[in-house]
């Protein structure tokens, strides 16, 4: 028994082509990303896929519709895969905040507990995004042997990989940036029982009962243009 989970990165924007940070801000896709997005579902499609839930910020739903479209499949949207808020840098250019905060940048980097001000931090982000996961475990009968996308951002889909696999807060920066389009895959399987070993295996009636395993990360062969910011 397995659940594999896909988590996709949304399409770039205009803002990811000109170094400007998002956040929770509403932006557009580009050109580029309407093609990345495209590309992208033409390559999903003979992964399985029963579910798709995204984030209700534009970039991530309109790359979600399209994929949608291709496989035949409606589109959830939930507000908890945003990506991370980033209080007072959002709308600003990489380099406007270097010169604002010089080196503040690389400690977001490299601390997860660390947020922008009036933001959040990685962790902050992957403790309002687990609980969507958590839920289809529970509530989602069709998953067994297929698996589930969920279109989100690059920092709260590393965020969210981090957490289920379980790692140390502070290996939380061990992934790399996501490139647009390309996702993180991971699979559910029941935990093992030592003691039951002939038991059947299931993930209780809760969906708790589960072990991530990690399938790959900036999965997705085909690249569409350029790569901008991840957030």
């Amino acid at each position: 028994m397995s659940r594999r989970l896909i988590l996709i990165r949304h399409g770039q924007t205009t803002y990811n082509a000109t170094g400007r940070m998002q956040g929770h801000l509403d932006t557009e896709l580009s050109q580029v990303g309407l093609e990345q997005a495209r590309a992208a579902a033409a390559l999903l499609g003979d992964q399985g896929i029963v579910k798709i839930v995204s984030s209700d910020l534009v970039r991530a739903h309109r790359t979600a519709e399209i994929i949608g479209a291709q496989l035949g499949l409606d589109v959830s949207v939930d507000a908890r895969l945003r990506e991370t808020h980033l209080g007072q840098w959002q709308g600003r250019t990489s380099a406007e905040v270097d010169r604002e905060y010089p080196g503040v940048r690389a400690l977001w980097r490299h601390d997860p507990t660390w947020a922008p001000p009036e933001g959040e931090s990685r962790v902050d982000v992957a403790r309002r995004a687990r609980p969507v996961v958590d839920e289809l475990m529970r509530t989602f009968s069709h998953w067994d042997g297929a698996a589930v996308l969920l279109v989100a951002h690059g920092g709260a889909i590393s965020a969210l990989t981090c957490a289920l696999l379980g790692l140390d807060v502070q290996q939380y920066g061990l992934l790399s940036g996501l490139k647009n389009t390309h996702w993180s895959q991971l699979t559910a399987r029941p935990v093992f029982d030592p003691s039951q070993p002939d038991s059947p295996a299931d993930f209780g009636g809760d969906g708790t009962q589960a072990q991530w395993y990690f399938d790959g990360w900036n999965m997705g062969a085909r690249v569409v243009g350029g790569e901008g910011a991840d957030v």
